[in-house]
């Protein structure tokens, strides 16, 4: 297609991602091509130094700007495995649980219970039932039925069980409307601006088998602006400020959530490890200065990151099968994966960066539309990106898919959900098996009428 620039591949500064002396891309050291033919396609690869260095830029900022008075908690949403358990527990840092099958995954991976911090704006009776018997260090109350359980739990079992109240600050994130949860109309949380945030710390202060630890607020995700959590930070400073006051329960425990931003594209700020550093810096800042002026202890301080932990560490690997070009309309290159395995265009119309990691080297010359498999028109990965001319047997690098992309995979069609793969120092191991058959119909049944 005319108009087309060669450009040059762009890995926003990832010095794990290259393209090697053949031409091909590499990650943590090993050459996608080889991990295509050795682990086939459609693969989700992760950088494993790459998550522990997003990891450790957080820990040692809390540790350097903040007298080590917190933990940084993995959101497990982003993607959760029991190999991420495992290097979140050796490197020293906790995780949050937003359903019974992450708690159940954290559990069987060893994670120690004290240091998981649980979600949910609906969470079922078993999910809290599982999460007061393994022992988890705080639970986050979003809603006064969930309090009343709690507490009825908590009193059978003898323990007095730590909790945040969800805060809702009335901040509008820069960020998609579908992500962003700190308006005031949202399912997520009690709100500052109406009260009602008061009202829910009143009704558990009654409970005498939960201990309100402190408060939790999370704005949205992709953020990419400091002013908005710094904010939020404020807000929920001056509201235990007055909590305090009001009622006489101090807070020991401010959860500032997650939410920083990762590149997907070239329209994206490019994030390198000392601006995660800035953000959490200046959120930091807001909380040392608003407790000297409301004359309160400083807090112990958790935050939950989990895109900029797993998103930009993981890449998915792809074969190009048909070919479709619509001239004068559109050129579609198919591949063997799909929304099956990343519905995020089809959810949010997301963008990704996309080369030819057999190829990378080349100059892109069209402008092609990546489509899956699938039996949807609305299945693409990505739309109007450069490339050179595919051919069938290619494979395909989709960038930064190491978040809401596995966590997000179905059997749309009995596909497969591809597996993943962990690569360190040019190796790669599987961490998550790829789906066979058998999986597919395992749980199916046949009533003995319909044989």
């Amino acid at each position: 297609m005319a108009g087309v620039k060669a450009v040059p591949v762009d890995f926003n500064g990832r010095d794990t991602l290259k393209v090697n002396d053949k031409g091909h891309l590499e990650i943590g050291g090993a050459d996608c091509v080889d991990l295509a033919k050795e682990f086939g396609t459609p693969l989700y690869v992760f950088d494993e130094q790459r998550i522990r260095d997003m990891m450790r830029v957080y820990k040692d900022t809390i540790e350097k700007e903040y007298g080590g008075n917190g933990m940084v908690l993995y959101a497990s949403k982003a993607f959760s495995c029991e190999a991420m358990y495992a290097i979140a527990r050796q490197e020293g840092i906790g995780v949050d649980v937003v359903s019974g099958g992450e708690l159940y995954t954290a559990m069987k991976a060893g994670f120690p219970a004290e240091n998981v911090y649980m979600h949910g704006n609906n969470k079922l009776i078993r999910e809290l039932q599982d999460a007061v018997d393994a022992g988890v260090g705080h639970i986050v109350v979003d809603s006064y039925r969930e309090a009343d359980i709690l507490d009825e739990m908590a009193a059978r079992k003898g323990i007095v069980q730590k909790v945040l109240v969800r805060i809702n600050p009335g901040v509008e994130a820069h960020t998609h409307a579908y992500i962003q949860t700190g308006k005031t109309d949202s399912k997520f949380g009690f709100s500052i601006n109406d009260g009602t945030a008061f009202k829910i710390v009143a009704h558990i202060l009654q409970k005498k088998n939960l201990q309100l630890d402190g408060y939790h607020v999370h704005i949205g995700s992709q953020i990419f602006e400091k002013q908005s959590f710094v904010i939020a930070v404020e807000k929920v400073m001056d509201f235990a400020a007055e909590a305090t006051r009001y009622f006489g329960v101090k807070m020991r425990n401010i959860n500032i959530g997650g939410g920083f931003g990762v590149w997907y594209t070239n329209e994206d700020p490019k994030l390198q490890l000392p601006d995660y550093v800035d953000f959490l810096t200046a959120v930091l800042d807001a909380i040392k200065r608003k407790a000297k002026e409301n004359r309160m202890a400083e807090p112990f301080l958790a935050m939950e990151p989990g895109r900029s932990i797993v998103g930009e560490a993981g890449i998915t690997l792809y074969t190009v099968g048909a070919i479709k070009d619509i001239p004068n309309i559109r050129k579609y290159v198919a591949i063997d994966g799909g929304m099956f395995d990343n519905p995020r265009y089809a959810l949010y119309q997301s963008k990704y960066t996309v080369i030819l990691a057999n190829r990378a080297q080349e100059a892109c010359t069209e402008k092609i539309t990546l489509a899956g498999k699938c039996c949807e028109s609305g299945d693409l990965i990505a739309v109007d990106v450069p490339l050179p001319e595919a051919k069938t047997g290619d494979i395909v690098a989709v960038f930064t898919t190491g978040a809401y992309n596995y966590s997000m995979a179905m059997n749309y069609n009995r596909n497969f959900i591809p597996g993943a793969i962990l690569v360190k120092e040019g190796k790669g191991e599987w961490i998550v098996k790829p789906q066979t058959y058998e999986d597919l119909v395992r749980n199916d049944v046949i009533p003995e009428r319909l044989k």
